[in-house]
């Protein structure tokens, strides 16, 4: 695996992602699990683990790893055991944590992604089902503020899958673009809606360095990057620092650190605890998870198609490339509005295109999704067909997307109305193809002595006369063919 150097060391970064589950009730009881509440109103005798409760598990919740494990490769395992993970935190009701450790439901797997025009494989290790803590309050203003602190449960016994890696990412950029490919695919098969704000979506990076071909560096933990952009930071930050500190001929300590967004700096918050610590042992209350064949086989049936799956359909049906299939299958309203488009035009690499080019950079500029496109995906269908048909030339089409944009339309009366038919007159453009040969004899002789150059100056002098509505192909075609 080739990887970037910074000041001579490689960057190892594993990950793990919680993403929280869209059932709407908890893993082991019937709360609700809605964002929102007022505190402690979402926790029932179960979340509190008052005595004499017992969990039951939630089969959504099931289903849900099953989806996972399907899309992303793994192994899904016929028997899986759930343990208690032994810790205390006042926001912890039981004083243990219920997940898996030694048999997880889901094993193995792979996210593969486009870094760039780079693909990139990153292996997982595993998913496993867990319930969520609580969260402690401090000094919330519910609370009157100075220095109190108080504890919501409405979030204790919320399902997760934890989604463990190897440690493949070797640079910030990577460890985002493995995190959004996550991210896409969670929200696509509708596990998880992936807000990252309200924690739905949360990834914990571990980050080490080390010289190339030495044992993997002692590794530090970033918990709870709740953004694509922060993630990024923190990262790039931690790195400098460890690098710093074995320059300095001190040991980096396996830690757990926060990443503060106002300063840009990671700080440690604990020491690390390792396996052992939590002293794992299997919950007797609940017995093994057991998923037979037939269920699996249900919940493939009702999947959706696969992004993955669709990216291969792309390529075989319309003809694209891996990479420009890979970016329009990113979400499924992207996928859509490209099928409905190619469906209005039967032009399916000129639509990539300009959803790749001008859709996008249009998008990013009013900072919207494609779901708020302002263009429907018959207008531009339309608009690439003329394109197809030689009506518009490239220049022209900006313009006509320009006003569909701002002021909609209709793709046929906005180029009526602004005059950007093309001229596709052989006899006419080659009126003027001839006078500009007559009036630019420098350039001729430039171009038949060898200078390249000297034929763009000649083009552009064509395309100024023709008020830019001439062909740019058939510009070049007859221009060349005059001047031989």
């Amino acid at each position: 695996m080739k990887s970037l150097l910074i000041q001579g060391y490689e960057v190892v970064i594993g990950f793990e992602t919680h993403a929280q589950l869209s059932t709407q009730s908890k893993i082991f009881s019937r709360a609700p699990t809605a964002f929102g509440a007022e505190p402690n109103t979402q926790a029932c005798p179960v979340d509190l683990a008052l005595p004499g409760t017992l969990p039951v598990m939630n089969i959504g919740a099931v289903e849900r790893a099953i989806q996972l494990g399907l899309a992303l490769g793994s192994h899904i395992a016929e028997r899986s055991v759930f343990a208690r993970k032994n810790y205390f935190y006042p926001d912890l009701p039981k004083g243990y944590q219920i997940s898996q450790f030694e048999i997880p439901v889901v094993q193995g797997g792979e996210v593969s992604f486009f870094l760039g025009d780079e693909k990139k494989t990153v292996r997982l290790v595993r998913a496993h089902l867990e319930e969520d803590a609580g969260k402690s309050l401090h000094e919330d203003s519910a609370l009157g503020g100075g220095g109190m602190s108080g504890i919501d449960l409405n979030r204790a016994g919320t399902p997760l899958l934890e989604i463990v890696t190897e440690p493949d990412m070797r640079s910030s950029a990577e460890a985002v673009a493995y995190a959004k490919e996550l991210h896409k695919i969670v929200t696509w098969i509708g596990i998880c809606d992936g807000n990252m704000q309200e924690g739905s979506f949360r990834c914990d990076a571990n980050v080490s360095v080390r010289k190339p071909g030495e044992p993997l560096g002692t590794r530090r933990e970033i918990k709870n990057l709740n953004s694509f952009k922060f993630m990024q930071q923190a990262i790039d930050f931690e790195v400098r620092w460890q690098i710093e500190q074995i320059e300095d001929g001190k040991a980096i300590e396996q830690a757990t650190v926060l990443f503060n967004p106002d300063t840009g700096e990671t700080r440690a918050m604990r020491t690390k605890e390792d396996a052992a610590d939590y002293r794992y042992f299997p919950d007797p209350d609940l017995p093994p998870l057991v998923i037979g064949r037939d269920w699996v086989e249900r919940v493939q049936s009702e999947m959706p198609e696969l992004p993955r799956v669709m990216a291969q359909r792309f390529q075989t049906q319309y003809g694209l490339s891996e990479y420009d299939a890979t970016q329009l299958t990113q979400s499924v309203a992207l996928a859509n509005y490209f099928e409905a488009a190619t469906k209005a035009c039967h032009q399916p690499k000129l639509v990539s295109n300009w959803l790749g080019g001008e859709v996008s950079r249009r998008l990013n500029q009013d900072e919207a999704s494609i779901d708020a496109c302002p263009v429907s995906p018959a207008q531009l269908g339309l608009l690439v067909s003329r394109i197809a048909d030689n009506t518009l030339s490239n220049n022209a089409a900006k313009q006509v997307l320009d006003v569909l944009w701002t002021d909609g339309g209709e793709v046929d009366a906005i180029i009526e109305a602004k005059g950007l038919k093309q001229m596709n007159d052989t006899g006419a453009l080659e009126k003027i193809v001839l006078d500009v040969i007559a009036a630019n004899p420098k350039n001729v002789d430039e171009f038949k002595a060898g200078n390249a150059k000297a034929l763009n100056a000649l083009v552009g002098q064509i395309m100024k006369a023709s008020g830019g509505k001439a062909n740019p192909a058939q510009v070049n075609e007859l221009l060349k063919a005059k001047l031989n």
